[in-house]
């Protein structure tokens, strides 16, 4: 299936039902009095996220998504009946946004999570809400209040805990061949990867993480060149990024440090808390050098880049050093979940004010 990581909608809540004037009209009843009942609520339009669904294309074709309308009152005290609401069912990790103010509406980051996009309108009050004892004959009602309606946009933000950066074919989508059991497209031409791939890693029985393959990064990419802008998003919810650089680069001409230097420029320009996310350097091809020359070329790289955090020198082709990369990961990964519980658990405990230590 054709990967869709945006859409733009538009959601009509239902119109509430009118309500009525009406009398209650018996034999033997002369002065019955009003009956009017109220209007049914309209249909509102909320967004539920699914783990089944991974695309947006459906809300490609599907652009206009309109609830019913409630029904009117009747008389004999009867209410109109309420429209049913609608669901649209989205993947998880959609932010929804609204076009014209600008602002996110949701960010529906787990299974299940809803969010009301257009709510519907309140049905009108019929004339058995107006009578007192000085108007015994009410001929007043209300009509329905319109439902909301909006312009949305729809963007899908891959959830994974790291992702792999890097240029064309530096190997990210044989890397996430090699450590999971994703089959992402392996060809020696650019741009071999044209959507986002998730792969599981598994370490272990009980211990695993997701990793994000995305599209190769170009120089300007974060003006709209290549195919790398789009997807730059799916990295924003990452824990981790690996930056992928290759080692022996079979064109004479290739510059490896320039290539990396404006990938780290690129997610600077694109966003400033993408850039300062923690970043581990994976020089990949070594089965290309000989065992002497390997760690040469990797320190004299990453002197020239003036690199000073941590790094890895792994061949996803023939999967060395990919065992020692995955449990550094998973380490990694579960020591910022333990610094996370335990800020969290800091933050949940009671404040205790000045009378109470006294």
């Amino acid at each position: 299936m054709k990967f869709i990581d945006e859409a733009i909608i538009e959601v009509i809540a239902g119109k509430g039902g009118d309500g009525v004037a009406s009398f209650r009209r018996e034999k033997f009843v002369p002065r019955g009095g009003p009956d009017g009942g109220d209007g049914g609520r309209g249909g509102s339009i909320h967004a539920v996220a699914d783990r089944n669904i991974n695309t947006l294309i459906d809300y490609r074709y599907a652009r206009i998504h309109r609830a019913k309308n409630g029904e009117k009152g009747q008389g004999s005290d009867c209410y109109g009946r309420s429209a049913p609401d609608i669901e649209l069912r989205v993947p998880v990790g959609t932010v929804v946004s609204d076009l014209d103010a600008g602002e996110v509406i949701a960010d529906l980051d787990r299974h299940g999570a809803r969010a009301l996009l257009a709510k519907g309108g309140k049905g009108g009050l019929g004339n058995l809400h107006f009578k007192s004892s000085i108007n015994r004959a009410p001929r007043q009602f209300t009509r329905g209040e319109p439902g909301e309606s909006r312009k949305l946009k729809l963007e899908l933000k891959v959830l994974a805990d790291v992702g792999l950066l890097g240029m064309p074919n530096a190997g990210k989508s044989t890397l996430i061949r090699a450590v999971s059991a994703a089959r992402p497209k392996v060809a020696d031409y650019p741009f071999t990867t044209l959507h986002p791939h998730l792969g599981v890693v598994r370490v272990d029985q009980n211990r695993s993480f997701v990793v994000a393959d995305i599209p190769g990064l170009i120089e300007g990419a974060a003006e709209g060149a290549g195919l790398g802008h789009q997807f730059l998003r799916h990295l924003a919810r990452t824990s981790l990024l690996l930056h992928l650089v290759d080692l022996a680069p079979l064109d004479a001409g290739a510059d490896p440090v320039k290539d990396a230097k404006a990938i780290v420029r690129e997610l600077r320009k694109y966003d400033q808390g993408l850039h300062r996310k923690p970043r581990w350097l994976v020089l990949n091809k070594a089965d290309l050098l000989a065992p002497e020359v390997r760690e040469k070329s990797a320190k004299k790289f990453a002197t020239d880049l003036g690199w000073k955090g941590k790094s890895f020198i792994i061949s996803a082709l023939t999967g060395e050093g990919c065992k020692a990369l995955t449990y550094a990961i998973m380490g990694y990964l579960e020591e910022s979940q333990k610094r996370l519980a335990a800020k969290e658990k800091q933050e949940r405990k009671p404040q205790i004010n000045a009378d109470e230590r006294r």
